[in-house]
């Protein structure tokens, strides 16, 4: 029996929450090494990752020319986006860091209303509104509080990550090759991180070299899985399901360094689930309608 496409997008989306929940773990298990320096060894390391899958499935390393500009953007971004979660997790509770880059679904709507053209309905742009709320929570934009700064930074990483999840649906569109828009974005980081690493370099111990290896393993298969997700499905129909990166970074933050987190961010974490859940049950009873009056 084969398997719809939107059940597949489903499993590699979990996938992904789980394995970037184990990302984030090992770049806060790294110590107190530059967000550069992390940032490098993660998409190093998935580089290398992509590269072997297309060689072993031994697909053609060009992709397509119209593509460049996407792909770039995707790169771009995903650095951006990288750079700002890293800095947030080093700073932050991990589910509260966490949260704030899954407000990346909510942007992925926003931007998916410029970039595909996508229309959005009043109901659904006040449950992105309810998100923003939420995320005010977590934040608590005081100048008291010393952690609203790298609060604000994981929020625009996780702008930055909905616009590079968006030019991922968009070259999904495209035809291009999941391994390609890996393989791209790894290389493209790598580079641009190597010199902003090498400023600012602090000799690792053992440990803390085996942590960076390990989140850029987890890295690699977290964008393997994102990115199939979102080439089988569209956003608004499995978006949703990336909340459970909150689940799995919840529990490994608990057990693992003791994270507690403030009533505050707890708020803010029950209403942008709450917010993520209204949005999926929306669109899939819109969709439901309009197969009926189809």
């Amino acid at each position: 029996m084969k398997i719809p496409n939107k059940y597949k997008g489903i499993v590699y989306i979990i996938l992904s929450a789980f394995c970037f929940a184990l990302m984030n773990m090992f770049v806060k298990l790294s110590g107190d090494l530059p967000t550069f320096e992390k940032a490098f060894f993660r998409n190093f390391v998935a580089f290398f990752f992509a590269l072997v899958m297309v060689v072993k499935d031994r697909k053609d390393l060009h992709f397509k020319k119209n593509n460049i500009i996407p792909l770039f953007l995707r790169s771009f971004f995903g650095v951006l986006g990288v750079v700002c979660n890293f800095y947030a997790i080093d700073r932050l509770v991990l589910s509260d860091a966490s949260i704030l880059n899954k407000m990346s679904p909510f942007f992925v709507i926003i931007f998916s209303i410029i970039v595909l053209k996508e229309r959005l309905s009043l109901a659904q742009g006040l449950i992105v509104i309810g998100a923003f709320i939420g995320a005010v929570f977590v934040i608590k934009p005081d100048f008291s509080n010393a952690e609203w700064i790298p609060s604000l930074a994981g929020l625009i990483g996780g702008m930055c990550a909905g616009l590079a999840y968006t030019m991922v649906r968009f070259l999904g569109t495209r035809g291009e090759k999941n391994s390609i828009i890996v393989l791209f974005f790894s290389g493209f980081s790598s580079v641009v991180l190597l010199p902003l690493m090498i400023l600012n370099f602090k000799m690792f111990t053992p440990m803390q070299l085996i942590s960076l290896l390990m989140a850029g393993v987890s890295a690699a298969g977290g964008q393997f899985s994102i990115t199939a997700a979102y080439t089988y499905a569209p956003a608004k129909e499995v978006s949703v399901y990336d909340y459970s990166q909150i689940i799995f970074a919840s529990g490994l933050g608990f057990f693992i360094f003791g994270d507690v987190p403030d009533y505050l961010s707890v708020i803010g974490y029950f209403i942008i689930v709450t917010m993520a859940i209204v949005m999926f049950m929306y669109n899939n009873k819109l969709w439901i309608f309009k197969k009926r009056t189809a």
